[in-house]
Formats: C-alpha cells, sequence, structure tokens
C-alpha cells in the first residue's frame, strides 16, 4: 500500500484563507509570524491585516470613522511609529530661528507665529509675511530658503489656513488676504477695524473673529469677493473660529469677559444664534483654539487650562470628556488626529504634551524652550513629525528615531 502524504503547511493555503486566519493575530503575534518564510513575511505585511490594529494605535493615520489620511504609507510601519508616539521616544531638533519682539499677552499679535503643513511643505507665518518651505525627504529639517513668500499685510498676520491651495490669513492691520499658492492670484480686503485674530476658509466661504468684538462672514464666489454677508455681534474679542465640515455652521471662541458663553455656534447662512457651549466657565477663560473631528464632536482649549471635548448630538450644557493641563497652564493650542491623540501647547517653557481620549491623565510631555519661556503658539504634525512654533522658534520632534 501507498505510504500517506505528509500533511500541507500552513502557509500552503490559499491566499485568502491565510489572510483571514491571520486577521485575528496582534501585532506581535504577526511579528513572529514573518520569521517563517519569506511568503508569510510578505503575507504578514499586508496592509489588510495592520488596518484593524491601526485603528487602535494613536496618530497612526485612521479617523475613529476608519478614513485614511495617510494612504501610500504601509500601515504596519505607521503601526511601529505608533509605539514611539505612545513612549515619547523621538529626536528634537530646532530647524529655525529668527528675531523676537516682546509680547506681553496674547492680545498682541506680533509675533505669534502659525504655521500649516501641506504634504511636502511647512507654511509659516513670519512678521507680515507667510513663507512656504520645503521638508526635507531624508529627515526633519527645512531647505534653507523658502521656495515662496506670501505678502500683503502692513502687519503681523495673526492667523492663516491653507485649503484647496489656497491661503487665506487675518492680519495685525484689520485686513484679510487671499492667495492662490500656484499662481499670482491675490485678493486682499479691509475686514475688521481692529486686528483679525482668526480665519477659516470652507465652501466659498470666510468667517473671520477679531479683537473688534464681531465676527464675519465672507463671500468669494465670482463678481462678490470680499463681501460681508453676515456681521455676528458677539459683544467679546474673538480669538478662535472654525467652520463645521457640513458646512452649515460655525463656532466661536471669545474672551469670556462677559456674562455668555465663550463657546458659540451660529448659523452660516443667516449667521444667526444657534446654541452655546458649556455653562460653568470661569470669568476670563477665553476660547484659544477650536478644532472640529467630526461635524458633531469639537475640542477646545484655553486660558482655564482645560482641554474640552463636546458632541453636540448628546449635550451642549456640559463636555463629555476633559483634560487638565498637570502644570496649571494656559492652552494656546491643540490637535488631534481624529480619533485617539490630543497633542496640546502651553504657555510657559513650549511645554508640548501628547494625550490619549482613553486616559484621564497626559501621556508624554515634552519641554521645547529652556531657560527661557515661550508659549507654543501653535503645533501640527504628520504620522512621524510634530512641528512646534514658539516666539523665536521652529521646533521639530521626529517619532522615527529609535
Amino acid at each position: 500500500s501507498r505510504a500517506a502524504s505528509p500533511p500541507s503547511p500552513l502557509w500552503a493555503l490559499p491566499e485568502e484563507l491565510l489572510l483571514l486566519i491571520c486577521s485575528y493575530l496582534d501585532a506581535q503575534a504577526l511579528g513572529r509570524l514573518a520569521q517563517v518564510c519569506r511568503r508569510l513575511r510578505f503575507l504578514s505585511s499586508r496592509d489588510v491585516l495592520w488596518r484593524r490594529i491601526a485603528r487602535g494605535c494613536l496618530n497612526s493615520g485612521f479617523t475613529q470613522l476608519g478614513t485614511d489620511l495617510a494612504a501610500g504609507i504601509p500601515v504596519k510601519e505607521r503601526v511601529k511609529v505608533s509605539q514611539n508616539w505612545r513612549h515619547g521616544r523621538c529626536r528634537r531638533e530646532t530647524v529655525l530661528k529668527w528675531k523676537c519682539k516682546q509680547v506681553t499677552s496674547f492680545s498682541s499679535s506680533f509675533l505669534m507665529p502659525w504655521m500649516e503643513l501641506d504634504g511636502e511643505y511647512l507654511y509659516l507665518s513670519q512678521a507680515e509675511n507667510i513663507q512656504a518651505y520645503h521638508l526635507c525627504a531624508e529627515g526633519t529639517g527645512l531647505q534653507r530658503h523658502p521656495q515662496a513668500i506670501f505678502s500683503g499685510h502692513q502687519e503681523d498676520v495673526c492667523r492663516f489656513v491653507l485649503v484647496n491651495s489656497h491661503i487665506v490669513s487675518g492680519g495685525g492691520d484689520g485686513s484679510i488676504v487671499l492667495h492662490k499658492i500656484h499662481g499670482s492670484y491675490s485678493v486682499k480686503f479691509s475686514a475688521h477695524e481692529q486686528e483679525v485674530n482668526c480665519v477659516d476658509f470652507q465652501g466659498g466661504l470666510i468667517v473671520s473673529g477679531s479683537r473688534d468684538r464681531t465676527a464675519k462672514v465672507w463671500s468669494l464666489s465670482t463678481g462678490r469677493v470680499g463681501q460681508c454677508l453676515h456681521t455676528v455681534q458677539t459683544e467679546d474679542r474673538v480669538w478662535s473660529i472654525a467652520i463645521s465640515p457640513l458646512l452649515s455652521s460655525f463656532v466661536t471662541g471669545t474672551a469670556c469677559c462677559g456674562h455668555t458663553s465663550p463657546l458659540r455656534i451660529w448659523d452660516l447662512e443667516s449667521g444667526q444664534l444657534l446654541t452655546c457651549l458649556g455653562t460653568d466657565f470661569h470669568h476670563g477663560a477665553g476660547v484659544l483654539d477650536v478644532f472640529y473631528e467630526t461635524p458633531s464632536l469639537l475640542l477646545s482649549c484655553g486660558y482655564d487650562t482645560y482641554i474640552r471635548y463636546w458632541d453636540i448630538r448628546t449635550s451642549t450644557r456640559k463636555c463629555v470628556q476633559e483634560w487638565e493641563e498637570p502644570h496649571d497652564s494656559a492652552l494656546y493650542c491643540l490637535r488631534s488626529d481624529k480619533n485617539h491623540m490630543i497633542a496640546s501647547g502651553s504657555s510657559y517653557y513650549g511645554v508640548v504634551r501628547l494625550w490619549d481620549k482613553r486616559q484621564t491623565r497626559c501621556l508624554q510631555s515634552f519641554h521645547l524652550s529652556s531657560p527661557s519661556s515661550s508659549p507654543v503658539y501653535c503645533l501640527r504634525f504628520s504620522t512621524t513629525h510634530l512641528y512646534a512654533a514658539l516666539a523665536s522658534a521652529l521646533h521639530v520632534l521626529d517619532f522615527t528615531a529609535l
């Protein structure tokens, strides 16, 4: 009689079955599987296996809804780098320095740099200009000289946004300037009686907020560019502003010097007040930065040292989560990966903190200015690097370093 044939190894199964089996493995098991043979090493690196793991990691490029914000970068590599974010493993570098004017408070618009990341470029406001720096492909640095300079303001740029290859900026001269990045097109118009502290731009509309206690909605439609559609009397200085992703409303963060909530949502079409967020703000607890994750989820931070997470589907009276800055510092800026991670910038000693929404305490802290103290005026991050703009320098944290 014939001898029985030896059983086929597991990795001889069809790829569809192997992928199904491997989908039950965690990151450590997948790593061990990759050491068995070439076929399993290739198979265990497939994005489809790492996507589920990545959605539970910090800053891996996936939103809560599963949208991939970093397509093109292998998911397995993002999971590896995510562990560096969690454990604070990074290389620090100062990539730009500039002369610093004296800044006495947030009410001054002088040399409070703002920035945006867009692919291979970092856009940074310095005095009355916005400069575009090419990011070096091999590391954390920037090219020494800017690739482009966008001008137009007579005083310092307070804040700007970069949307669909357009830069919209608000300045200390009360004006708004619109630049098209690829081309010479630009428009400037007088917007407010005092400095334009904040702007946002979506769907052919600009919203702006000013120290003059108003927020305004502006048209960019053909033949109506720079036409004011609504003027909202906020009765308080406006420090931050953001348009909802649904393009139906916008939120203002004000100085909280009156008797109304510093966080209010307004109808974009009519300019009417829709709702106030929160009821327990202390006098002077101004909101310095706001960030929409989804049309219903909103983050805010400011002078009262708290990061607050709002879900307007459940309640407008109380936030659903909050995190307190442990050293009682005002929080000037924040950003999230639209999933589990929040990064915040403090008002003292250039402190950047990383937070995991699933925890109550700060996850990691980085002190970027010592011995002199400077607020972190703005921060932005990719899946591999975090950039923080202080009063006189731009710092970068490289989380690919092991």
